[in-house]
Order: structure tokens, then C-alpha cells, then sequence
């Protein structure tokens, strides 16, 4: 097995993923793979589980991550924290305000599909530990019977549908800040869409959160064409940024994507890992980027 790829975009049931935390060593360590993250949303819950499962391939590292949520401008910027602290208490506070929210705006949501025709118990959702779109739609395609979730989200949870609620996020830099207060490295996921002007987007944010200490973009991702990637790569040798990617696997539900692999040729090399690894060694050791 030559161990030549990672995945650093592993999501687990503690957030919206479908397999449970201990499972993501086994399927990763079955995709022969070198190194693996989990990086639940906005939630550390399951990372204890998955680290322990890990021990049981010493020829694997396992490294315990988080995607965080925060707003630049009228998007949603996703900054997945790696090699973090799980006992930090700085990032234990930050996420309890994290779940609070998601719980705010879930109580919005449910008022919402209910006068849509769609009720939802509460018990199905409320004592989750990061309840989201996701759920909501599991939930009404088990109850509903809709097709799959897509149809949920196109008929009643998608941007601008009636079920749709927007939730209250940090700042970048607020992420930034807490992912490095615990040890972590702080990388922008999925920062580009299929979108001729994502380049000039994508350089703007840069130059707002680069500052405020980012370490590194994902450039391997399933959802990217080879355009992408490239363009992705140039932007970080262009801000002095490392390197990341991932499948962003959820489990059942997500055609095409596993540990390891996704659309097209997604291929993480694991040459990834050094430059990731001396990064999280200057932040413990007390390097921060200038922050403006």
C-alpha cells in the first residue's frame, strides 16, 4: 500500500455526516491513505472518538480538525481549523455560542416549514448537537416522503426558498483567531465556485483574512475541475499559503464522494502533510501572523 494521498474534509454524525467518528479511521485507513481529518461543523464532539479509533493504524496520522462558519460580505466563508486543541476552552466557548445559534435559527426554520404544510417535531431536531439544514431535510424526506434530500432543499431550504433561515456568524478573523488560539491551522475550504469572476472574488477575501493570520487554502477538493485546482494553487503561492483538500464526505446521500476520492480525480497528495505540520509547530510555538 503506498499511502500516497489524504483527505483532510471528513465529516461524521457529531455534525450532518452519515457515518459515525470511529468509522473514519477504518474507511480511510481501507482507501490506503497516509493522513485523514475529521472536520465536523462547528462542533469537536466527535473528535475524541475518532483520534482513539485512530491508534489502531500507527501507520496513518489522524488529525483533529473543525470547519467553522463565518460571514464575509453576503457569503459564507468555511475555515476548517486542523490539528487543533479539542480541550482548548478558548474553542470550547466560541462553538457552545455556535450551537446556541444553530438552535436560534432552527427554532426559525421549524415555525417556517410548519407554515409551509411541513411540520416537524421538535424531538427530531431540537436536542441535537449541531442541528442544520441537513437534518431538517433528512427529517422531511423520512416524513414527507420527497425524493431525495436535493428535492428538500430545491422545494424549502435552499438560499431564497421559504424555509430558509440565515444564521449569525463571526467574522473570518474571529475564526482565524480561535482555530490559532487552539493550536490549529486555520484553511479555507471550497473557496471558489464555478464562477468566471471567482478569481477576483477570491483575491479580494484574500486580502482581507490573509492578514488576519489564514494558513492555507483547499485546492483539492471533490466538487473541482483541474481549473480550480490551478487556479487555487496560484492564489496561495501568490498570498504564501499552504496547501489542503479533501472529499468533504458526508456519508449516505453524497453519490460519487468517499473517503479519499470524489468527483473526477480528486487526488490529495500527501506531500500536503509537512508544510501543514510545520505550520501547526510555529502557531504552538507562539507564531501568529500580523493581524491588521
Amino acid at each position: 500500500m503506498s499511502r500516497d494521498r489524504v483527505d483532510f474534509h471528513l465529516h461524521s454524525t457529531a455534525s450532518d455526516g452519515s457515518e459515525p467518528p470511529d468509522r473514519l479511521p477504518v474507511l480511510a485507513n481501507n482507501a490506503g491513505l497516509a493522513a485523514c481529518a475529521i472536520t465536523d461543523h462547528d462542533t469537536i464532539e466527535g473528535v475524541e472518538e475518532f483520534l482513539l479509533a485512530g491508534k489502531n493504524f500507527p501507520e496513518m496520522k489522524c488529525f483533529p480538525g473543525v470547519e467553522l462558519s463565518s460571514r464575509y460580505g453576503y457569503r459564507e466563508i468555511h475555515i476548517i481549523g486542523l490539528g487543533i486543541n479539542h480541550h482548548n476552552q478558548e474553542l470550547r466557548k466560541f462553538l457552545d455560542n455556535m450551537k446556541l445559534e444553530r438552535l436560534r435559527r432552527a427554532r426559525i426554520m421549524s415555525e417556517r416549514l410548519a407554515q409551509c404544510g411541513y411540520p416537524v417535531p421538535d424531538e427530531e431536531w431540537i436536542n441535537h448537537e449541531v442541528v442544520g439544514r441537513m437534518h431538517f431535510a433528512r427529517i422531511l424526506c423520512r416524513i414527507y416522503n420527497f425524493e431525495d434530500t436535493n428535492a428538500v432543499f430545491e422545494k424549502l431550504l435552499r438560499h431564497g426558498a421559504p424555509g430558509y433561515v440565515p444564521r449569525l456568524l463571526p467574522t473570518p478573523a474571529e475564526v482565524i483567531q480561535v482555530i490559532h488560539q487552539a493550536g490549529g491551522a486555520a484553511i479555507w475550504a471550497h473557496p471558489v465556485y464555478a464562477n468566471g469572476r471567482e478569481r477576483q472574488w477570491a483575491k479580494k477575501v484574500l486580502r482581507h483574512i490573509t492578514p488576519a493570520g489564514l494558513d492555507g487554502m483547499e485546492a483539492y477538493y471533490a466538487g473541482f475541475c483541474e481549473e480550480q485546482t490551478t487556479l487555487v494553487k496560484n492564489l496561495a503561492q501568490e498570498f504564501d499559503l499552504i496547501l489542503s483538500g479533501g472529499s468533504d464526505f458526508h456519508g449516505a446521500g453524497h453519490k460519487n464522494i468517499a473517503v479519499g476520492s470524489g468527483y473526477g480525480n480528486l487526488f490529495v497528495p500527501a506531500e500536503v502533510i509537512a508544510p501543514l505540520e510545520n505550520r501547526i509547530e510555529n502557531i504552538r510555538a507562539g507564531y501568529l501572523p500580523k493581524t491588521e
